[in-house]
């Protein structure tokens, strides 16, 4: 069995910053990089569910690599391939300002959030959370 406080260690630190993202959307006229790379920390969702299923994975951050995980255990995933390929592109390695994207819109954060709420969603149902 899984360890479930470790699953919902996972669950807790996804919600976090998902809604720290969804709360300063609404009052923000700028920050749209952080914001669209704290939607990309819906790989914290995937890696929830990868924990209480006992998947094998590697330390990474690409939702594609955790996607592919998921869908191999569950078919069904292919309902959120789109949304993780999407939010794939707003990972940031390095915290150096030099290479931390621009550019981003205040639309390029409602997509990033969108797509993560309906991963977010996805999984809680998976996981029986909601």
């Amino acid at each position: 069995m899984a360890n479930s406080r470790v699953v919902m260690e996972w669950v807790a630190k996804a919600d976090e910053d998902f809604l720290f993202a969804q709360k300063h959307l609404q009052d923000e006229e700028s920050f749209f990089a952080p914001l669209c790379f704290h939607g990309q920390q819906a790989e914290k969702y995937l890696k929830a569910y990868i924990v209480a299923n006992r998947l094998a994975f590697r330390k990474t951050h690409d939702l594609i690599e955790l996607f592919e995980i998921c869908s191999e255990h569950d078919g069904t995933f292919s309902e959120v391939e789109d949304e993780a390929k999407r939010l794939t592109r707003y990972y940031v390695d390095t915290r150096y300002p030099a290479v931390w994207p621009t550019g981003y819109t205040r639309e390029d954060a409602v997509d990033a959030l969108a797509v993560a709420g309906r991963i977010r969603e996805f999984i809680k149902t998976k996981l029986s959370l909601k």
